[in-house]
């Protein structure tokens, strides 16, 4: 769930900065800091919940699962190859080396699969919490 503020970060930031050429969200230093910090937390998670989706395709075989093991794994290209501060420095103009720019909005799009993602886990949790209630 902390990646859906890193997700309203990169909306209201980052695309309205390239997009409108203002930042609807500036947090400041401090704030970029700890959301980088919150982008990593991701981590664990997407161990995790692939663990979770492999457990679920050992009871049942689902092709929900295995999009689902696609998009949540595809994350770790955006983690350690093309990283929020790489698009940043792209949409800024201050990259060292100028990659294209469609590179920056795949990443981008990437840091988006995850919502579905999201959604499936938040629901199960909630299902299972009821059940069990």
């Amino acid at each position: 769930m902390w990646q859906l503020v890193h997700l309203y970060w990169m909306t209201t930031n980052i695309i309205g900065l390239r997009l409108f050429g203002y930042e609807f969200w500036n947090i400041g230093k401090i704030g970029n800091i700890f959301i980088s910090f919150v982008d990593y937390t991701e981590i664990p998670a997407l161990i995790l919940t692939s663990l979770f989706y492999v457990n679920e395709l050992q009871k049942e075989f689902r092709w929900k699962s295995i999009l689902f093991l696609i998009l949540l794994n595809s994350q770790w290209l955006h983690l350690f190859w093309i990283t929020d501060e790489v698009v940043v420095a792209q949409f800024t103009g201050t990259a060292a080396i100028l990659l294209p720019i469609w590179l920056s909005w795949f990443a981008i799009l990437i840091d988006y699969l995850e919502l579905p993602v999201i959604y499936d886990t938040i629901k199960k949790v909630v299902l299972s919490l009821r059940k069990s209630a």
